[in-house]
């Protein structure tokens, strides 16, 4: 079970949350190739260090926010919206 501080709830177990993946900057759509769409679509670096990942609260106050956490330990450093 992970504990995950949602800015709005207060610390929630991950159950009540969903991952929704890392965050990924969108890249401009009047310059970007089909290639780099493809990657920005697709490709996640899934590197064993801290990440930024977006999560959802659906048991809660049903917002996403953005949490900072090692996927190696579960530690979590930061949340925010």
């Amino acid at each position: 079970m992970i504990v995950v501080p949602c800015p709005n709830c207060g610390p929630r177990n991950s159950s009540d949350l969903r991952n929704c993946g890392e965050v990924v900057e969108r890249p401009d759509p009047q310059i970007t190739t089909i290639a780099e769409w493809r990657s920005y679509l697709y490709l996640r670096k899934n590197t064993a260090d801290w990440m930024r990942e977006t999560w959802y609260c659906r048991n809660g106050c049903r917002k996403y926010f953005v949490v900072e956490r090692n996927t190696v330990t579960n530690e979590i450093r930061e949340s925010g919206l």
